[in-house]
């Protein structure tokens, strides 16, 4: 009974390894190959998705439904998710052994649909530093009798819960139409040129003409003091990095901008450079698109700040905005508007037609842009549309 009682003991024991052993191996990633019958290490494809049920391609062949994990050989693929009515998103990836590759898939509408937002015209838009709001102007109406909503308004892109809008607000009534303005680094203020004079004014609340100041003497004051506190901002965000890229971004960046989740930095280069490597000890799952560690003047570049990769994504003077995920950038082009990866891949053209360059702007829930257009009428004035993309 005892050796009975030892012998199972055993086997138990040796049962138990066994399983935990292949249980370690197939999180690593290995796979037994009945073939050869051994384990063979394999690495791990992990694709999320939204919205989730999309299809997933690997090498042109069906593979699964997001979301889910597929095991793949060590190699280079060229990945492919679809769903019915939504544009494609396609990578090119490369699997290692024991290692999980993760991809966040953000697939947009075909055919996405255009909705009004404004109605009485729009006129030269302005975007706050941070695209939460739009300032633009409309213009003093031409019909009799109609009521006059002629004035500076304030749209912002934040939506609220559901059952509550925020619809664009009159900040200032008058004749804007020649007139130009520019916010506060906070977005809390605008600073309104006029033939008149220059006023400030909160863009929050409304303000009637006969009730603003003139600060025109005070004009150069105000725009450095805005100017400190950008440049205040960017050395605060930029210190903690590592020394070769606050470097690059002090000396030879121009337009830094930092990603929603301050995750990632778009700049464009003022200056060649070169970017050492290695700068923060490499991470299992990063990034295996191409990256680029010199740096050429007028490009314009994607610095993943966890990852240590520096991605080359346009050229100086193209259009570009972090969309509100921090992993997309939206492209504004003439007659076409991309959505792109952040490392420059997977470049989908969601909008083309007519609209007025540059005015497209992402709202803050991901699932719309703001666009400026008059639908191709020459004759009309343009008005802010939402081109929903989900």
């Amino acid at each position: 009974m005892t050796k009975f009682r030892v012998f199972f003991l055993v086997i138990t024991l040796l049962l138990v390894g066994f399983f935990a052993t292949a249980a370690s191996w197939y999180a690593r990633g290995y796979r037994f190959n009945f073939k050869t019958f051994k384990f063979s290490p394999s690495g791990l494809l992990v694709i999320k998705s939204e919205p989730t049920g999309a299809q997933i391609f690997v090498n042109g062949d069906l593979k699964s439904a997001t979301d889910a994990t597929i095991s793949l050989a060590p190699n280079t693929y060229d990945v492919s998710v679809r769903k019915d009515g939504y544009l494609p998103w396609n990578k090119r990836m490369v699997i290692e052994k024991e290692v999980v590759t993760e991809a966040l898939v953000s697939l947009f509408r075909a055919a996405p649909s255009l909705t009004p937002v404004t109605f009485s015209g729009s006129i030269n838009p302005v975007p706050s530093e941070d695209l939460s709001r739009i300032a633009y102007a409309v213009p003093v109406t031409k019909e009799p009798n109609a009521v006059s909503k002629a004035g500076l308004w304030v749209i912002e892109t934040a939506d609220l819960p559901l059952g509550f809008s925020r619809d664009p607000r009159r900040i200032a009534d008058g004749d804007y139409t020649s007139a130009i303005w520019q916010f506060s680094p906070d977005g809390r203020q605008l600073l309104v040129t006029t033939k008149t004079g220059i006023y400030l004014i909160d863009s929050g609340t409304f303000t009637p003409q006969n009730s603003m100041t003139n600060v025109a003497s005070k004009k150069e004051a105000i725009l450095k003091d805005w100017e400190t506190q950008k440049k205040n901002k960017t050395s605060a965000q930029i210190k903690n990095l590592p020394g070769d890229v606050a470097d690059i971004l002090n000396r030879k960046a121009s337009l830094v901008t930092f990603s929603p989740d301050e995750s990632k930095i778009l700049y464009t280069a003022s200056g060649s450079a070169s970017l050492k490597s290695g700068l923060i000890k490499e991470l299992p799952g990063s990034s295996t698109q191409a990256q680029e560690r010199t740096i050429e003047t007028a490009k314009t570049y994607v610095y993943d700040i966890k990852e240590d990769r520096n991605f080359k994504v346009g050229n100086e003077g193209q259009v570009l905005h972090w969309f509100p995920t921090s992993i997309h950038l939206v492209l504004a082009e003439e007659a076409k508007i991309t959505v792109m990866d952040y490392d420059g891949t997977n470049r989908q053209a969601v909008y083309t037609g007519s609209y007025l360059f540059p005015n497209a702007y992402p709202y803050a829930n991901t699932s719309k842009l703001l666009i400026l257009t008059n639908l191709g009428s020459n004759g009309s004035v343009a008005n802010l549309y939402s081109l929903s993309l989900k």
